[in-house]
Parts: C-alpha cells; structure tokens; sequence
C-alpha cells in the first residue's frame, strides 16, 4: 500500500516530521518556495502542513492535483482559500488549541502593560530621565474586564483575571447561560458590556459579522477612560477612530497584537500616546510552537491514515476511534445516494436522509455526508464528502436529516428520500453483518441486492417469460450476468429487476430492453 505523501512548506518543530513517519505518511520538508515553485510540486503530495507563510490560493488548489487536506499549524486561516478549497474537495484543519494559553497569556501582558503604562516607562527610564511622577497607573484588582468572545481562549483570559480579582462579563452569542456560570462570568449583551467595562478584550474569529465589532460609535459608547486590548485578529476594531479616541483622552489606552493590515510596517495608530503593539506575538512561545506542530501532524496523519477528521473548517469531525465504527455505514450511505442521483430525472428540490435503529445511533453528520457524495456525483466526478454539501448548497437542494433510534425491520437502516414531480421516492439499505452494505428497498418495493460494479435496473409489469427474454437479449449481446436479484410490488404488479454484470452495456442493447414487452424503464448503473 502506498503511504501518503506530505509536504511541509513552512518552518515547523521539526518533531512534526517525526510524528508524520511514525504514523505512516512520507514527508518532505521543503520550506521558502515562491508560489510558482509551489506550483511544480504541490501535485505530488496528498497533504500540505503550513504555518502562516504559506498562501494557498486557488491557483495552488488547482495544480494540488492529489491533495486531500490542509493543515495549518495553528488558528488563523487567512492565508487559505477555504471556500475554493472546499469546492476542490480537500479538507481543511487548524490547530485551535494548541497556542490557547499563550494567547490568553499575552492579552494578559496586555492589560498588566496598560494598567500599569510599562512599555513608555521602559523607555524614558532607559533614556535616563526617572519619570517617576509623570506615571500613575491603575489597579486592575475590582476593575471589570469585557469579553468580546467567550470561547476557549476568553474563557483561559475569564480565569485568568478572575485569579486578578478582576469582575469578568462576557459577550458571545454561543455562550449558554450554564457555561457562563461555570466560567464565572456574568452573560451580557454588546452593547450593555461596553457601557460597563473597564477593560475590554476582544476574543473572537473575523467574519462579516465580527468586522469593526468595536466600531466609532460603539467605541463612543465606552466607559470613559476605558482601555482596549485586541490580540485575537486585525479588523475586529475601526482603527481611525480608536485613534480618535486615544487622542481625545475617551479612551485611556490600548494594546493590539494584530492589525486589519499585517505585517503593518505603517499605522494611523504608532505614536499615538497610550498605545502598545507588538508584531502579532498571540501564539509566539516556544511551548505554543511545539504544541501546534505535533497538533496539526497528528490531525493529518489520522486523517491521511486512518480517516479520522479532527479541527477541521470545511467538514464534520469525525474521530478516529470513530471512524472504523462509520466506515461501512458511509459506504452503505454513498451507494444508496448513488442509486437515487442515478435514477432521478431533473431537478431534486428536496432530500430526507433517515437512519433508524443502530445507524440512528452514531454521528450523522458523515452518513449525511457521504449520501450527498454519492447523490452529487450525477453532476461531478470529482465530487467527495467536502465539496458535495456545497455543491448541494449552490443547487438549491434542501436536505433534511431524520434520526429514528427504534428499530424497525432491520437493526438498521439508512433510508433516502427526494421529492420528484411524481411525488416522495424513497430507496433504503442495511448492513449485513454490520459491515456488508446491502439494498433492501426501492420506491416502495423491497429487493435484497449489493450494488456494486455496472448494474441494470429494469421496472417492468410482473409476467411470465420476462426474466428469459432479458436473459437471451443480454446472452446475444455477449454480456455475461453476475448476480440477479428481483422484487415486486404484488402479484402480476409493477417489478423490479436488478442485475450486477461483467461487461458494459451497449446503448443499442439499452434500446433493445425497452422495447421488450412490459418494460417501463431501463437504466444502466455505475458504482
């Protein structure tokens, strides 16, 4: 069996090179490439580690020919063009906990540097001057801190300054009430938090609707004198106008570790009094480096390897204790998708994915996942369980997922619906042996049959003769019959008729069988 192939192209603990061998992937550290040196080798490689030099653009997606994930060695994605990503099918992977302490740690300095104006007086006191009486700092002790951002890294800063005796309120949609008291923090709304807090922090990802979070008029909001402390991504504050404020006195002073422009050679905001930066430091501890790098090897290598999704932006997780359990239900669930993309005729506005009994039991989100893969293969080739949800997205096809634990017939089942003009159609699968996948019904009539290789599916009127006359046209035509398995909606009804076969099928003999007597339709299928 070959081993995955892996290129790191950013300077990294070189342990993750080592993790990488031991898990059986090869790995090739080739670090410093332009993009057009990029280009002539990425096509080699299944798996492409990056820190945050690397860019991957979709130009680099396209002659990535073989790759199958991204990881990068820690939070931030910008430099990944994940959506283009996500069409082409590879699966993206961050580290996001591995530089959490570090981060919180460093918007601690933050505030501590603030409260207590420690870089300007570091500077005069080196010049010589002992500016004693021109400093006077604040205790952060009873002072209450903001978080914009309640995730992990807020809530490492909440216990942080909760240890500081620091009053912590937190904003953050996602954050339960439940979770907000087991942090210790008081749950508040935005607008409530930047009335009240003395210090804020923000903590949260850039999206369209974190953008100038902190914008003019919500800094105006602000607790006079209040001090502002940004080391999660640029973009999260309007810089003019917090340099506004800094120079007006509304706001006492603030620190950023990141900027909306990076690297920021030049800023509104140096020389500002009361400002602190630094050259977004957030994950830069010798500790954090080692944690990401051994991280993202590992997420990689279980998923190169074993199948295992951890971290990742554009997909389900799926662990890697997990992954042998869903293995054949995701083969079972692609096979049944294929069948109904297969037979379908035009638009499917609709699909209801139910699982029932055992199959109810286990994470869906990958069942649900290789159904749409295998549904979405009638409009590309290249489609996997990345880039079908998108592809369904962009279709207008609305999917609805069912969970039954009870058990029916079967301990288990997988059953897929699509709405058609004719009306609901529905085709269902078990595992035989909980490891065989197998068809167990078909638009309302049961029929037991693997679906593998080429097939044939007939629907014809149940009569006497019918199996012959489709055995001698198929035995005429040189096409040897692997396995035939039948099915009926009643006696002299509509049948079905389902066969595996060695060889491709001729169009003229596709003809041939619908003109034979009772026969409503024929299709050839591929799995």
């Amino acid at each position: 069996m070959t081993k995955p192939k892996v290129l790191i192209s950013d300077k990294m603990d070189p342990n993750a090179a080592r993790i990488f061998e031991e898990r059986g992937c090869e790995v090739d550290v080739i670090t410093g490439k332009t993009p057009e040196e990029l280009k002539e080798i990425i096509g080699q490689y299944d798996g492409l580690a990056i820190r945050s030099s690397t860019r991957v653009t979709q130009e680099i997606l396209d002659a990535a020919t073989n790759l199958k994930v991204i990881g990068r060695a820690g939070i931030g994605v910008d430099n990944v063009d994940i959506p283009y990503a996500s069409a082409k099918g590879v699966v993206v992977m961050n580290t996001p906990f591995g530089n959490s302490i570090t981060t919180a740690e460093h918007a601690i300095a933050m505030i501590m540097s603030l409260a207590r104006q420690i870089p300007e007086a570091n500077e005069l006191t080196q010049k010589g001057e002992w500016p004693k009486s021109k400093f006077m700092g604040v205790e952060v002790t009873g002072k209450t801190l903001g978080l914009i951002g309640a995730g992990n890294i807020g809530a490492i800063v909440a216990s942080r300054a909760l240890g500081l005796r620091m009053k912590v309120i937190a904003y953050d949609p996602f954050l339960t009430p439940e979770r907000a008291v087991e942090m210790g923090v008081e749950k508040v709304d935005l607008e409530t938090l930047v009335t009240r807090a003395d210090f804020i922090t923000l903590h949260t990802p850039l999206t369209d609707e974190t953008r100038n979070i902190l914008s003019r008029e919500r800094l105006e909001k602000c607790k006079k004198g209040v001090r502002i402390v940004n080391c999660a991504r640029g973009g999260l504050i309007d810089e003019l106008a917090l340099k506004d404020l800094l120079d007006s006195g509304h706001v006492a002073g603030a620190a950023l570790d990141v900027f909306a422009e990076e690297p920021a050679k030049e800023n509104p905001l140096f020389g500002t009094p009361n400002f602190i930066c630094t050259p977004h430091l957030g994950a830069s501890t010798t500790e954090a480096q080692v944690n990401v790098a051994l991280q993202v090897a590992e997420q990689m290598s279980d998923f190169l390897v074993n199948g295992g999704v951890t971290n990742a932006l554009n997909m389900p997780s799926l662990s890697a204790e997990e992954a042998p359990k869903l293995k054949p239900y995701m083969a079972l669930a692609e096979k049944i998708g294929s069948l109904v993309g297969q037979l379908a005729h035009g638009d499917l506005p609709k699909i209801s994915i139910e699982t029932e009994g055992a199959a109810a039991q286990l994470n869906q989100k990958p069942i649900v996942g290789a159904v749409l893969a295998g549904l979405m293969k009638r409009f590309s080739s290249s489609v996997n369980m990345v880039n079908a949800p998108f592809l369904a997205k962009e279709r207008g096809i609305e999917v609805r997922e069912v969970r039954n634990e009870n058990q029916g017939t079967y301990q288990t089942l997988v059953r897929v619906t699509v709405a058609t003009s004719a009306g609901d159609r529905s085709v269902a699968g078990t595992l035989f042996a909980n490891r065989e996948p197998r068809l167990v019904e078909i638009f309302g009539i049961g029929i037991e049959a693997d679906l593998d290789g080429r097939m044939l599916y007939i629907v014809n009127d149940d009569v006497p003769g019918f199996i012959g006359r489709i055995g001698s046209l198929l035995g005429e035509a040189g096409i040897n019959i692997g396995t035939f398995h039948l099915g009926r909606r009643e006696t002299g009804g509509e049948a079905v008729l389902l066969l595996s076969v060695d060889q491709p099928i001729p169009a003229d003999v596709i003809a041939r069988a619908q003109e034979l007597e009772g026969v409503k339709m024929v299709k050839a299928l591929t799995f």
